[in-house]
């Protein structure tokens, strides 16, 4: 997450910001693709935005959206009863690739990502390594991939490591597996990522909006962030531009 290219702020763009903004909520807080955004913005409001600007906004901004992220993390609380994890398939310019994701059980918080084309330990081990800077859960649930087993062990001792089987365990792995389900749904109106370093960069402004600016209607209308104690005033949340 560290990787990633772009913008820090909206100095020396053409379009004016609220514009740019509208077109960034579209596409990450919906499934629409940058021509339907594009062709939106020309119909309802006579505005005149090739899909390729689109694009590259979603894009380009990445850097901007994870230093409010680094700085709003230290407001929230993660030592939760149950951290999930899981890892799904994606397409990087043609070749499979594995997203690693692990969810806070209490806020719905996706404390980390990790993109690679391997599924093994060490990939489990980086996922973690950066999920334990930001708390320790009671236990943390995973499916029987062999993977996780030694890596949760050394990072979270005296964490429980809950491992399931669908349908034949108490505790299930759903919340992150319905979480893996709204991914692929946004996922799939993008036909794939054009390369590694342009889907680590969409992949953390979709994870950013999931956390800080889309509202849950499982978490009464909240979004993740303030269901784990971030409570910003006016001002503050006007100088982060999308967090509600």
């Amino acid at each position: 997450m560290s990787k990633l290219f772009g913008k820090h702020d909206f100095k020396r763009m053409r379009h004016p910001v609220h514009l740019i903004i509208t077109a960034i909520c579209m596409f990450y807080l919906g499934k629409n693709s940058f021509r339907n955004i594009s062709l939106i913005l020309s119909t309802a409001f006579n505005i005149k935005v090739s899909h390729t600007t689109i694009s590259n906004w979603c894009t380009k901004f990445a850097p901007m959206f994870d230093n409010m992220r680094l700085e709003l993390l230290p407001l929230l609380d993660f030592d939760s009863d149950e951290w999930h994890t899981d890892e799904t398939v994606v397409k990087v310019a043609g070749v499979k690739y594995y997203i690693w994701f692990i969810i806070d059980s209490e806020t719905r918080f996706v404390i980390g990502y990790h993109l690679s084309p391997h599924r093994d330990s060490p990939q489990a081990v980086a996922l973690l390594s950066e999920a334990k800077e930001h708390g320790k859960p009671a236990a943390i649930v995973s499916d029987r991939y062999s993977a996780y087993k030694v890596p949760v062990k050394s990072l979270f001792e005296g964490a429980r490591h809950i491992r399931v089987e669908s349908f034949k365990d108490d505790i299930s792995n759903n919340l992150i597996e319905c979480f893996n389900k709204q991914f692929k749904a946004w996922y799939k109106t993008k036909q794939g990522f054009s390369s590694f370093a342009s889907a680590n960069n969409l992949i953390s402004m979709f994870v950013f909006f999931f956390n800080f600016v889309r509202p849950h209607s499982a978490l009464n209308g909240s979004t993740p962030a303030q269901v784990a104690g971030l409570n910003l005033t006016k001002k503050q949340k006007r100088s982060y531009l999308l967090v509600a």
